[in-house]
């Protein structure tokens, strides 16, 4: 498993320095994007729906 580990590694930061030297963005840049837009879309979801189910929560008269 860390001789596999070690090998994605070597081929990752290998495509990153040569897309620098192109000023072009790689496959694995566009996918990590694309998860933490997930991610913050998600999170934002949940602390809305939280939010809104507490003030529906709330006896106001």
């Amino acid at each position: 498993m860390k001789e596999l580990f070690q090998y994605y590694w070597i081929r990752y930061t290998a495509s990153r320095e040569l897309d620098r030297e192109r000023g072009e963005v790689s496959a694995t840049t566009v996918v990590m994007a694309a998860a933490l837009v997930a991610l913050a879309i998600s999170v934002g979801a949940i602390i809305s729906t939280r939010v809104r189910e507490k003030a529906n929560s709330l006896n106001l008269g």
